[in-house]
């Protein structure tokens, strides 16, 4: 179990390494929404603050679960982002890879519950 634990932490750490390192040099394609979730993105957008303060926090704490310094700050930190990014795979995407997507981010919010247990 210690090593499957260290093994999904550092695949979660990649993984926010990833998405904030894409998002802050353009290194993806900004994706084409559709319906209610574009009208929350044109919001999310218009604040101009909030997505790179998100993408900050996902690069610290991505680098926090690599290097497995300070991981239950980071999980403490991070689990309020996992929350509401479930809830926008639930509520708003109605795609294909939602129900993955879904799964994925519903794992990862069961490795921050069981890691802040351990506190």
């Amino acid at each position: 179990m210690k090593y499957a634990t260290l093994f999904i932490r550092i695949l979660i750490g990649l993984h926010f390494l990833a998405t904030s390192i894409g998002f802050f040099l353009k290194l993806f394609p900004e994706p084409t929404t559709e319906d209610n979730f574009k009208a929350f993105q044109i919001g999310l957008v218009a604040s101009s603050y909030l997505i790179p303060l998100a993408k900050s926090v996902e690069l610290i704490c991505g680098l926090s679960f690599v290097t497995g310094s300070y991981v239950t700050l980071a999980n403490i930190i991070i689990l309020p982002a996992t929350i509401n990014i479930l809830f926008i795979y639930y509520f708003f995407l109605n795609s294909s890879r939602t129900s993955f997507g879904f799964v994925c981010i519903f794992w990862e919010l069961i490795f921050n519950i069981q890691s802040l247990g351990k506190l």
